[in-house]
């Protein structure tokens, strides 16, 4: 790492921090030549994960959309959609697969609201599902009860 005062290449680690929930580093640094004081960031480098839509057009994953709808779903709910983002985006990662189809992101995010609040999942079921009539719901909520 070059000191972005003097140039000089060799510096020493004063201080480092996570954050970003661990998966960055911030580390303040001493240049050895100038002693002038310095911040970088390490940052875990990650796979670039598109989304096939059922159109069959590719799109980079976005999370925010996909908070955005779970959000929507856990709305006064004691449900924390930060956090369930985090799970699926972390298993996403972990899988080491670079593209995924809608249907099976909403399958992901169905079964963790399942396992996490009941109305949640079927406010999400209703939108993903395309309830078309209150038939086809009930049958939805008849399934959740057993």
């Amino acid at each position: 790492m070059r000191c972005p005062v003097c140039g000089f290449a060799e510096s020493k680690v004063i201080d480092s921090r996570h954050i970003e929930e661990g998966n960055s580093i911030k580390r303040r640094r001493e240049c050895l030549a100038c002693l002038k004081r310095y911040t970088t960031y390490e940052i875990i480098e990650t796979v670039q994960i598109f989304v096939i839509k059922k159109d069959g057009s590719k799109e980079l994953f976005d999370r925010s959309k996909l908070l955005n709808g779970v959000a929507k779903a856990c709305y006064k709910r004691p449900v924390d959609p930060n956090e369930i983002v985090n799970e699926i985006e972390s298993e996403l990662q972990n899988s080491l697969r670079n593209e995924i189809t809608t249907n099976e992101l909403g399958e992901i995010v169905m079964y963790k609201l399942k396992e996490t609040d009941d109305v949640a999942y079927v406010r999400f079921a209703s939108v993903y599902r395309e309830f078309k009539d209150i038939d086809t719901f009930l049958k939805e909520l008849d399934k959740l009860k057993k």
